[in-house]
């Protein structure tokens, strides 16, 4: 999920060169404080059954 918030992030606040780290962290705080006061969701795309399954070759199975 953390990957999805800062893409989000990129795409909406950071599309520009910013000078310095202040900046950004008030522009990164402001924005949070907008998609909290949305209630903003991740819209997943797919269940965690239907995950394993397409991801099945990175996560093997342990037989006993």
């Amino acid at each position: 999920m953390a990957e999805i918030e800062l893409r989000v992030l990129m795409g909406q606040r950071l599309k520009r060169r910013i000078a310095d780290m202040e900046t950004i962290a008030r522009e990164a705080k402001a924005w949070q404080e907008s998609r909290n006061n949305k209630k903003a969701e991740i819209n997943w795309r797919f269940t965690d059954q239907n995950a394993r399954i397409k991801l099945k070759r990175l996560y093997p199975t342990i037989s006993n």
